[in-house]
């Protein structure tokens, strides 16, 4: 069974595995969501911030190359999936500051190990890399 269809089967088909082929599949969709560069360094600096709360400039700070609307909208999404909390100060301007929540939190336990496996074999992808350069086929 997958978990094609509606938005609001996916409570109903929890624990189903989806159609990662299928463009509509739940899963898929939050894969794509949650497997960008900025979601994970964003993700990442929250975790090192961990229980403390962090203002979205400091984040922007922390997180170089990011432009203001793209780490608007990353944490957006991240709220949006329960991933993050915001909290605004009635200030002006307003003061907004972001957390990890507990479920966003164990997507950092799986980002770690993605980065782990990352750094433990980024040799052999750097002379894979070389070797497709120069034609080679280390098959």
């Amino acid at each position: 069974m997958t978990t094609r269809g509606t938005r609001g089967a996916r409570g109903a088909d929890r624990g189903v595995r989806g159609d990662l082929f299928d463009p509509q599949c739940p899963t898929r969709q939050l894969l794509d969501r949650i497997g960008t560069k900025w979601t994970s360094m964003a993700v990442k600096t929250l975790a090192d911030a961990t229980p403390d709360e962090v203002r979205f400039a400091e984040l922007r700070r922390r997180m170089p190359g990011v432009s203001q609307k793209m780490l608007s909208v990353t944490l957006r999404n991240l709220t949006r999936d329960g991933l993050v909390s915001r909290r605004v100060e009635p200030t002006v301007p307003p003061r907004v500051f972001y957390r990890l929540t507990g479920l966003g939190l164990s997507l950092e336990i799986a980002l770690a190990g993605l980065r782990t496996w990352a750094e433990e074999h980024m040799s052999e992808i750097d002379r894979a890399n070389e070797a497709s350069d120069h034609g080679v086929d280390e098959g």
